[in-house]
Protein backbone atom coordinates (compact mmCIF):
# COMPACT_ATOMS: atom_id res chain seq x y z
CA UNK A 1 0.00 0.00 0.00
CA UNK A 2 1.56 2.98 -0.70
CA UNK A 3 2.19 5.90 1.82
CA UNK A 4 2.10 9.86 1.62
CA UNK A 5 5.66 9.97 0.76
CA UNK A 6 5.86 13.25 -0.82
CA UNK A 7 2.09 14.39 -0.73
CA UNK A 8 -1.16 13.74 1.34
CA UNK A 9 -3.13 11.07 -0.49
CA UNK A 10 -6.35 10.59 -1.05
CA UNK A 11 -9.31 8.28 -1.29
CA UNK A 12 -12.92 7.66 0.17
CA UNK A 13 -15.01 4.43 1.31
CA UNK A 14 -16.03 2.59 -1.43
CA UNK A 15 -19.54 3.22 -2.44
CA UNK A 16 -20.36 6.25 -5.16
CA UNK A 17 -23.98 7.51 -6.27
CA UNK A 18 -24.73 5.42 -8.92
CA UNK A 19 -26.16 6.44 -12.42
CA UNK A 20 -29.62 6.38 -13.01
CA UNK A 21 -29.35 3.27 -15.26
CA UNK A 22 -27.53 1.44 -13.23
CA UNK A 23 -30.43 2.23 -10.47
CA UNK A 24 -33.07 1.50 -12.46
CA UNK A 25 -31.89 -2.25 -13.52
CA UNK A 26 -30.64 -2.71 -9.41
CA UNK A 27 -34.37 -1.71 -8.62
CA UNK A 28 -35.12 -4.29 -11.02
CA UNK A 29 -33.46 -7.08 -10.15
CA UNK A 30 -34.49 -6.28 -6.39
CA UNK A 31 -38.05 -6.36 -6.90
CA UNK A 32 -37.88 -9.26 -9.50
CA UNK A 33 -39.44 -7.00 -12.44
CA UNK A 34 -38.44 -7.65 -16.20
CA UNK A 35 -34.99 -6.41 -17.15
CA UNK A 36 -32.56 -6.93 -19.96
CA UNK A 37 -29.51 -8.16 -18.34
CA UNK A 38 -27.07 -7.77 -21.23
CA UNK A 39 -27.97 -3.89 -21.42
CA UNK A 40 -27.77 -3.71 -17.34
CA UNK A 41 -24.42 -5.25 -17.77
CA UNK A 42 -23.55 -2.89 -20.15
CA UNK A 43 -24.58 0.10 -18.01
CA UNK A 44 -22.31 -1.20 -14.80
CA UNK A 45 -19.67 -1.54 -17.68
CA UNK A 46 -19.71 2.28 -18.61
CA UNK A 47 -20.82 3.08 -15.10
CA UNK A 48 -17.55 2.05 -13.95
CA UNK A 49 -15.31 3.66 -16.41
CA UNK A 50 -16.70 6.85 -15.80
CA UNK A 51 -16.45 6.72 -12.00
CA UNK A 52 -13.23 5.69 -12.22
CA UNK A 53 -12.22 8.36 -14.82
CA UNK A 54 -14.13 11.55 -12.98
CA UNK A 55 -12.04 9.80 -9.48
CA UNK A 56 -8.95 10.26 -11.74
CA UNK A 57 -10.17 13.96 -13.48
CA UNK A 58 -10.44 15.56 -9.56
CA UNK A 59 -7.49 14.24 -8.18
CA UNK A 60 -8.26 11.34 -6.15
CA UNK A 61 -5.78 8.90 -5.45
CA UNK A 62 -6.92 5.63 -4.25
CA UNK A 63 -10.12 5.02 -6.09
CA UNK A 64 -12.46 2.26 -6.68
CA UNK A 65 -14.93 0.83 -8.66
CA UNK A 66 -18.01 3.41 -6.71
CA UNK A 67 -19.25 -0.61 -6.13
CA UNK A 68 -21.91 -0.27 -9.13
CA UNK A 69 -22.00 -3.57 -10.12
CA UNK A 70 -23.48 -4.38 -6.40
CA UNK A 71 -26.72 -4.50 -4.61
CA UNK A 72 -25.17 -3.31 -1.46
CA UNK A 73 -22.70 -3.39 0.50
CA UNK A 74 -24.07 -5.74 3.03
CA UNK A 75 -26.57 -7.55 0.65
CA UNK A 76 -24.12 -8.25 -2.05
CA UNK A 77 -22.39 -11.21 -0.05
CA UNK A 78 -25.91 -13.08 0.43
CA UNK A 79 -25.62 -13.95 -3.54
CA UNK A 80 -21.69 -15.26 -3.16
CA UNK A 81 -22.39 -17.67 0.05
CA UNK A 82 -23.03 -21.36 -0.91
CA UNK A 83 -25.37 -22.96 2.23
CA UNK A 84 -27.90 -19.78 2.21
CA UNK A 85 -31.10 -19.53 1.09
CA UNK A 86 -33.25 -16.43 0.84
CA UNK A 87 -36.52 -15.82 2.65
CA UNK A 88 -39.23 -13.63 2.93
CA UNK A 89 -39.44 -11.33 5.82
CA UNK A 90 -41.49 -12.07 8.70
CA UNK A 91 -45.43 -10.16 8.57
CA UNK A 92 -44.12 -8.82 11.77
CA UNK A 93 -39.96 -7.89 10.93
CA UNK A 94 -38.95 -4.74 11.20
CA UNK A 95 -35.82 -3.86 9.64
CA UNK A 96 -35.25 -0.90 11.84
CA UNK A 97 -34.34 -3.41 14.76
CA UNK A 98 -30.86 -3.30 14.37
CA UNK A 99 -30.81 0.29 15.22
CA UNK A 100 -29.32 0.92 18.41
CA UNK A 101 -32.15 0.42 20.94
CA UNK A 102 -31.57 3.32 23.64
CA UNK A 103 -31.10 6.23 20.85
CA UNK A 104 -34.64 4.99 19.71
CA UNK A 105 -36.21 5.20 23.34
CA UNK A 106 -33.94 8.96 23.78
CA UNK A 107 -35.45 10.14 20.54
CA UNK A 108 -38.82 8.21 19.76
CA UNK A 109 -40.59 10.72 18.38
CA UNK A 110 -37.74 11.10 15.44
CA UNK A 111 -37.25 7.90 14.65
CA UNK A 112 -41.38 7.39 15.08
CA UNK A 113 -41.70 10.33 12.13
CA UNK A 114 -38.36 10.09 9.84
CA UNK A 115 -38.40 5.91 9.54
CA UNK A 116 -41.97 5.45 9.31
CA UNK A 117 -41.81 6.15 6.14
CA UNK A 118 -39.27 3.40 5.56
CA UNK A 119 -41.23 1.19 7.22
CA UNK A 120 -44.27 1.76 5.04
CA UNK A 121 -41.85 1.39 1.74
CA UNK A 122 -40.35 -1.95 2.99
CA UNK A 123 -43.64 -3.41 3.81
CA UNK A 124 -45.26 -2.49 0.14
CA UNK A 125 -42.23 -2.61 -2.22
CA UNK A 126 -44.61 -2.32 -5.21
CA UNK A 127 -44.89 1.28 -4.70
CA UNK A 128 -40.62 1.69 -3.80
CA UNK A 129 -40.15 5.15 -4.91
CA UNK A 130 -36.57 5.40 -3.54
CA UNK A 131 -33.20 5.78 -6.00
CA UNK A 132 -30.72 3.75 -3.84
CA UNK A 133 -31.56 -0.07 -4.36
CA UNK A 134 -29.71 -0.85 -0.63
CA UNK A 135 -31.99 0.50 1.88
CA UNK A 136 -32.83 -1.97 4.74
CA UNK A 137 -36.05 -3.24 2.86
CA UNK A 138 -33.93 -4.47 0.43
CA UNK A 139 -31.07 -6.36 2.47
CA UNK A 140 -31.63 -10.06 1.38
CA UNK A 141 -32.97 -12.26 4.03
CA UNK A 142 -31.11 -15.46 4.59
CA UNK A 143 -31.57 -18.77 6.97
CA UNK A 144 -28.65 -21.35 6.87
CA UNK A 145 -29.33 -24.52 5.18
CA UNK A 146 -26.17 -25.90 4.67
CA UNK A 147 -22.35 -25.61 5.38
CA UNK A 148 -21.40 -22.20 4.33
CA UNK A 149 -19.15 -22.25 0.68
CA UNK A 150 -17.79 -19.48 -1.34
CA UNK A 151 -19.44 -19.25 -4.85
CA UNK A 152 -18.90 -15.60 -6.12
CA UNK A 153 -15.70 -16.41 -7.89
CA UNK A 154 -17.14 -15.29 -11.26
CA UNK A 155 -18.77 -12.30 -9.89
CA UNK A 156 -15.50 -11.20 -8.52
CA UNK A 157 -13.36 -12.21 -10.97
CA UNK A 158 -15.56 -9.68 -13.01
CA UNK A 159 -15.30 -6.89 -10.82
CA UNK A 160 -11.87 -6.75 -10.66
CA UNK A 161 -11.61 -7.41 -14.72
CA UNK A 162 -13.66 -4.33 -15.02
CA UNK A 163 -11.66 -2.04 -12.24
CA UNK A 164 -8.47 -2.80 -13.45
CA UNK A 165 -9.00 -2.54 -17.24
CA UNK A 166 -11.18 1.15 -16.07
CA UNK A 167 -7.77 2.11 -13.89
CA UNK A 168 -5.19 1.04 -16.62
CA UNK A 169 -3.63 4.36 -18.04
CA UNK A 170 -4.62 6.50 -15.15
CA UNK A 171 -2.14 7.90 -12.24
CA UNK A 172 -3.25 6.26 -9.32
CA UNK A 173 -1.49 5.66 -6.66
CA UNK A 174 -3.57 2.40 -5.78
CA UNK A 175 -7.17 0.97 -6.00
CA UNK A 176 -9.12 -0.66 -3.93
CA UNK A 177 -12.35 -2.95 -3.37
CA UNK A 178 -14.31 -3.22 -0.20
CA UNK A 179 -15.59 -6.91 0.90
CA UNK A 180 -17.78 -7.64 3.58
CA UNK A 181 -17.21 -9.23 6.66
CA UNK A 182 -18.21 -12.08 8.53
CA UNK A 183 -19.70 -10.61 11.75
CA UNK A 184 -22.55 -8.72 9.20
CA UNK A 185 -24.24 -12.68 8.85
CA UNK A 186 -25.10 -12.49 12.53
CA UNK A 187 -28.67 -11.82 11.60
CA UNK A 188 -29.03 -15.24 9.44
CA UNK A 189 -31.61 -17.70 10.65
CA UNK A 190 -30.98 -21.63 11.55
CA UNK A 191 -27.54 -21.29 12.22
CA UNK A 192 -27.62 -23.32 15.64
CA UNK A 193 -29.61 -26.27 13.12
CA UNK A 194 -26.26 -26.49 11.02
CA UNK A 195 -23.89 -25.02 13.47
CA UNK A 196 -22.88 -26.13 16.65
CA UNK A 197 -22.51 -22.23 18.11
CA UNK A 198 -22.47 -18.44 16.42
CA UNK A 199 -18.82 -18.95 16.88
CA UNK A 200 -18.39 -21.81 14.69
CA UNK A 201 -20.42 -20.00 11.79
CA UNK A 202 -18.78 -17.12 11.85
CA UNK A 203 -15.58 -18.71 11.27
CA UNK A 204 -16.88 -20.57 8.67
CA UNK A 205 -18.67 -17.71 6.79
CA UNK A 206 -14.53 -16.38 7.43
CA UNK A 207 -12.78 -19.48 5.61
CA UNK A 208 -15.61 -18.90 2.99
CA UNK A 209 -15.05 -14.86 2.44
CA UNK A 210 -11.15 -15.65 2.71
CA UNK A 211 -11.25 -16.83 -0.75
CA UNK A 212 -12.79 -13.25 -1.88
CA UNK A 213 -10.15 -11.11 -0.18
CA UNK A 214 -7.38 -13.50 -1.97
CA UNK A 215 -8.66 -12.76 -5.42
CA UNK A 216 -8.52 -9.24 -4.94
CA UNK A 217 -5.03 -9.27 -3.32
CA UNK A 218 -4.00 -11.66 -5.84
CA UNK A 219 -5.03 -9.06 -8.22
CA UNK A 220 -2.88 -6.51 -6.93
CA UNK A 221 -5.29 -4.37 -5.20
CA UNK A 222 -6.23 -2.97 -1.83
CA UNK A 223 -9.15 -4.87 0.06
CA UNK A 224 -11.05 -2.88 2.27
CA UNK A 225 -12.69 -4.98 5.03
CA UNK A 226 -16.39 -2.92 4.87
CA UNK A 227 -18.85 -2.70 8.12
CA UNK A 228 -17.54 -2.17 11.42
CA UNK A 229 -16.36 -5.06 12.48
CA UNK A 230 -16.46 -4.05 15.91
CA UNK A 231 -20.18 -3.51 15.79
CA UNK A 232 -21.94 -6.71 16.00
CA UNK A 233 -20.60 -7.84 18.94
CA UNK A 234 -23.32 -6.74 21.20
CA UNK A 235 -26.14 -8.15 17.87
CA UNK A 236 -23.76 -11.17 18.13
CA UNK A 237 -24.32 -11.56 22.10
CA UNK A 238 -27.79 -10.59 21.41
CA UNK A 239 -28.52 -13.50 18.69
CA UNK A 240 -27.59 -15.92 21.28
CA UNK A 241 -28.93 -14.63 24.76
CA UNK A 242 -31.30 -11.27 25.26
CA UNK A 243 -29.55 -11.06 28.69
CA UNK A 244 -26.30 -9.77 27.86
CA UNK A 245 -23.78 -7.98 29.92
CA UNK A 246 -21.77 -5.73 28.66
CA UNK A 247 -18.89 -7.78 29.45
CA UNK A 248 -20.44 -10.26 26.93
CA UNK A 249 -20.67 -7.61 24.38
CA UNK A 250 -17.64 -7.28 24.84
CA UNK A 251 -15.71 -10.81 24.58
CA UNK A 252 -17.92 -11.16 21.59
CA UNK A 253 -16.15 -7.84 19.45
CA UNK A 254 -12.52 -9.78 20.76
CA UNK A 255 -14.52 -12.74 19.11
CA UNK A 256 -15.18 -11.13 16.26
CA UNK A 257 -11.56 -9.47 15.87
CA UNK A 258 -10.07 -12.97 15.91
CA UNK A 259 -12.17 -14.37 13.07
CA UNK A 260 -11.85 -11.59 11.12
CA UNK A 261 -7.55 -12.39 11.07
CA UNK A 262 -8.99 -15.75 10.60
CA UNK A 263 -9.97 -14.55 7.71
CA UNK A 264 -7.25 -12.97 6.72
CA UNK A 265 -4.44 -15.79 6.92
CA UNK A 266 -2.21 -15.61 3.96
CA UNK A 267 -3.00 -12.17 3.38
CA UNK A 268 -0.46 -9.35 2.94
CA UNK A 269 -1.32 -7.09 5.51
CA UNK A 270 0.08 -4.06 3.46
CA UNK A 271 -3.05 -5.19 1.20
CA UNK A 272 -5.63 -4.71 3.90
CA UNK A 273 -7.31 -1.58 5.20
CA UNK A 274 -10.47 -1.56 7.69
CA UNK A 275 -13.15 0.95 7.75
CA UNK A 276 -15.17 1.63 10.85
CA UNK A 277 -17.96 3.83 10.96
CA UNK A 278 -20.93 4.13 13.65
CA UNK A 279 -23.58 3.14 11.29
CA UNK A 280 -23.06 6.04 8.81
CA UNK A 281 -27.44 6.83 9.43
CA UNK A 282 -29.10 10.17 9.51
CA UNK A 283 -29.79 9.96 13.39
CA UNK A 284 -28.38 11.61 16.47
CA UNK A 285 -25.81 9.06 16.97
CA UNK A 286 -25.29 10.08 20.65
CA UNK A 287 -25.25 6.39 21.62
CA UNK A 288 -21.95 5.90 19.18
CA UNK A 289 -19.31 3.94 21.79
CA UNK A 290 -16.32 6.67 21.74
CA UNK A 291 -13.32 5.70 19.54
CA UNK A 292 -10.83 5.54 22.57
CA UNK A 293 -13.24 2.27 24.25
CA UNK A 294 -12.23 0.15 21.15
CA UNK A 295 -9.43 1.85 19.31
CA UNK A 296 -6.80 -0.63 21.23
CA UNK A 297 -9.14 -3.54 19.74
CA UNK A 298 -9.31 -2.42 16.25
CA UNK A 299 -5.43 -1.54 16.08
CA UNK A 300 -5.51 -5.66 16.85
CA UNK A 301 -6.89 -6.09 13.82
CA UNK A 302 -4.59 -7.12 10.67
CA UNK A 303 -4.53 -4.27 8.56
CA UNK A 304 -2.34 -2.15 7.39
CA UNK A 305 -4.52 0.95 7.19
CA UNK A 306 -7.53 2.01 9.51
CA UNK A 307 -10.52 4.51 8.10
CA UNK A 308 -12.20 6.07 10.91
CA UNK A 309 -15.31 8.69 10.94
CA UNK A 310 -13.55 12.26 11.56
CA UNK A 311 -15.86 14.54 9.45
CA UNK A 312 -18.89 14.72 11.73
CA UNK A 313 -19.86 16.53 14.65
CA UNK A 314 -20.21 13.40 16.60
CA UNK A 315 -16.52 12.84 15.66
CA UNK A 316 -14.62 15.20 14.77
CA UNK A 317 -12.80 15.93 17.98
CA UNK A 318 -11.31 12.90 18.04
CA UNK A 319 -8.44 13.29 16.38
CA UNK A 320 -7.15 13.89 20.02
CA UNK A 321 -7.22 10.10 20.78
CA UNK A 322 -4.07 9.67 18.71
CA UNK A 323 -2.12 12.54 20.77
CA UNK A 324 -2.22 9.77 23.56
CA UNK A 325 -2.70 6.26 21.20
CA UNK A 326 0.18 5.29 19.25
CA UNK A 327 -0.42 4.31 15.32
CA UNK A 328 1.97 1.19 15.51
CA UNK A 329 4.97 1.22 13.31
CA UNK A 330 3.80 0.76 10.00
CA UNK A 331 0.38 1.36 10.15
CA UNK A 332 -1.59 3.88 8.50
CA UNK A 333 -4.36 6.48 9.53
CA UNK A 334 -6.92 7.06 6.94
CA UNK A 335 -9.30 9.55 9.02
CA UNK A 336 -12.76 10.74 7.38
CA UNK A 337 -12.92 14.24 6.75
CA UNK A 338 -15.56 14.71 4.29
CA UNK A 339 -19.58 13.52 5.70
CA UNK A 340 -21.81 11.60 3.37
CA UNK A 341 -24.68 13.23 5.65
CA UNK A 342 -25.38 16.43 4.16
CA UNK A 343 -24.90 18.24 1.28
CA UNK A 344 -22.79 20.98 2.57
CA UNK A 345 -19.74 21.32 1.15
CA UNK A 346 -16.01 21.23 3.23
CA UNK A 347 -14.13 24.07 2.65
CA UNK A 348 -10.78 22.83 1.57
CA UNK A 349 -8.97 25.17 4.36
CA UNK A 350 -11.17 22.95 7.37
CA UNK A 351 -10.03 19.98 5.55
CA UNK A 352 -6.15 21.30 5.47
CA UNK A 353 -6.88 22.12 8.59
CA UNK A 354 -7.99 18.34 9.95
CA UNK A 355 -5.31 16.89 8.25
CA UNK A 356 -2.60 19.11 10.26
CA UNK A 357 -4.23 18.16 13.48
CA UNK A 358 -3.60 14.01 12.71
CA UNK A 359 -0.48 15.03 11.12
CA UNK A 360 0.66 16.56 14.57
CA UNK A 361 -0.73 13.20 16.18
CA UNK A 362 0.54 10.11 13.52
CA UNK A 363 3.18 11.69 11.59
CA UNK A 364 2.25 13.40 8.05
CA UNK A 365 3.39 10.12 6.03
CA UNK A 366 1.20 7.86 8.10
CA UNK A 367 -1.98 9.48 7.13
CA UNK A 368 -4.20 9.51 4.11
CA UNK A 369 -7.25 11.77 3.82
CA UNK A 370 -10.71 9.88 3.33
CA UNK A 371 -14.37 10.29 3.89
CA UNK A 372 -16.96 9.11 6.40
CA UNK A 373 -18.56 6.31 4.44
CA UNK A 374 -19.67 5.34 1.15
CA UNK A 375 -22.00 8.59 -0.83
CA UNK A 376 -24.91 5.43 -1.80
CA UNK A 377 -26.48 5.70 0.74
CA UNK A 378 -30.69 4.96 1.58
CA UNK A 379 -31.45 7.65 3.80
CA UNK A 380 -34.02 9.48 0.92
CA UNK A 381 -34.30 13.19 3.53
CA UNK A 382 -30.14 13.70 3.18
CA UNK A 383 -28.92 11.75 0.63
CA UNK A 384 -26.05 13.93 -1.39
CA UNK A 385 -26.67 14.68 -4.91
CA UNK A 386 -24.21 13.89 -7.19
CA UNK A 387 -22.82 16.74 -8.16
CA UNK A 388 -22.06 17.42 -4.73
CA UNK A 389 -20.97 14.49 -4.14
CA UNK A 390 -17.82 14.58 -6.86
CA UNK A 391 -17.73 18.82 -5.48
CA UNK A 392 -16.98 17.58 -1.35
CA UNK A 393 -14.62 15.13 -3.10
CA UNK A 394 -12.78 17.61 -4.83
CA UNK A 395 -13.06 19.64 -1.30
CA UNK A 396 -10.72 16.37 -0.16
CA UNK A 397 -8.44 16.62 -3.16
CA UNK A 398 -7.66 20.47 -2.68
CA UNK A 399 -7.61 20.35 1.37
CA UNK A 400 -5.17 17.85 0.97
CA UNK A 401 -3.05 19.86 -1.48
CA UNK A 402 -2.90 22.29 1.12
CA UNK A 403 -1.74 20.41 3.70
CA UNK A 404 0.59 19.35 1.26
CA UNK A 405 1.80 22.85 1.01
CA UNK A 406 2.64 23.48 4.71
CA UNK A 407 3.36 20.04 5.84
CA UNK A 408 6.25 19.19 3.22
CA UNK A 409 7.31 23.22 2.55
CA UNK A 410 6.34 23.52 -1.40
Amino acid sequence: MNRSVDRILTTHVGSLVRTPAIIEGMKARVLNRPYDEAKFAGDIRAGVMEVVRKQSEIGIDIPSDGEYGRRGFEAYISERLGGLEAREPHPVEDPWDALITPERAQFADFYQRIYGIYRYLWMYPEVDISEVPNRPGNYQRCRVVGPISYTGQTSIQREIALLKEAIQGLDFADAFMPADLPGTRVGDENILDVYPSMEAYLYAVADALREEYRAITDAGLVVQLDLAALAPGRRWALAENSNISDADAEMAADQGVEIINHALQGIPEERVRYHHCWGSGNQPHTHDPPLRTFVHRMLRIKAQAYSVEAGNPRHEHEWMVWQDVKLPDGKILIPGLISHQTNVIEHPELISWWIKNFASCVGKENLIAGTDCGFSQFWDSIRVHPEVQWAKLKALVDGAALATAELWGS
